[in-house]
């Protein structure tokens, strides 16, 4: 059977919080010993609390005095190199739950330009995108036509190999003709295409219908992406 999670909170039941203290200094006193045991190192443990009257120890205060002679000993800066405390643990967790955040938003965003490239596609208008918009947009046309080119090249390249290394004896012009279709890259032709999907006849449902909507607003109605998140 699972255990239930629980709650880290203080424990305002004192019955409750006397009998939880108890139970996790036993639990506690024994991974001290497991670790000490297990990986041959210098451990101790010190718990003070208004329970009893005197420190529990762990092995013994003459180990104790051991193992914070040897801690001592180091330099100051090996000594704190790895220390944190309630504020630089919980800013720690911060900055790390920020990053997480900034790359979800990031990928939420590619997967919103990404669905409305495939609609503009489909022919659907993009008069109601704003300026941000267009320039994510255009990044994404963009990236995806380097990715297209990247992989005709690939395939020239295979097919180029293949009637190379045709039989021994076999005549090139009795070889078949492997057609290779090349992605045009100009400029100018894609400006022209990508001027073309702007007026479109069947509007891109992006000015509140059912349909997934590019950008998503707050609830002052601005985006929530102030700063494009596409290189």
């Amino acid at each position: 059977m699972t255990r239930k999670k629980v709650k880290l909170a203080y424990i305002t039941n004192d019955s409750a919080r006397k009998a939880t203290f108890k139970k996790r200094k036993k639990g506690l006193m024994k991974k001290v010993s497991e670790l000490s045991t297990l990986c041959g190192i210098e451990a101790c443990a010190i718990i003070c609390s208004p329970y009893d009257t005197q420190p529990e120890v762990w092995p013994s205060p003459l180990g104790v005095q051991r193992v914070l002679s040897q801690f001592q000993r180091l330099p100051e800066m090996e000594q704190c190199k790895k220390m944190v405390n309630q504020e630089s643990f919980l800013r720690q967790r911060i900055t790390k739950a920020n990053e997480h955040l900034k790359k979800q938003r990031k990928d939420n965003r590619e997967k919103e330009v990404t669905h409305a490239m495939f609609q503009c596609l489909t022919g659907k208008s993009l008069q109601n995108l704003n300026l941000m918009d267009l320039n994510d947009l255009g990044w994404m046309v963009d990236r995806n036509l380097k990715e297209i080119n990247k992989r005709s090249d690939s395939l020239k390249n295979v097919t180029n190999s293949q009637m190379a290394a045709g039989p021994s004896g076999e005549h090139p012009s009795q070889r078949a003709e492997v057609p290779v279709f090349e992605v045009n890259n100009d400029n100018m032709q894609r400006q022209q295409w990508f001027m073309d999907l702007l007026t479109p006849q069947e509007p891109l449902g992006f000015g509140g219908s059912d349909e997934m909507m590019l950008p998503f607003v707050d609830n002052n109605q601005n985006p929530p992406w102030s700063n494009t998140f596409f290189p």
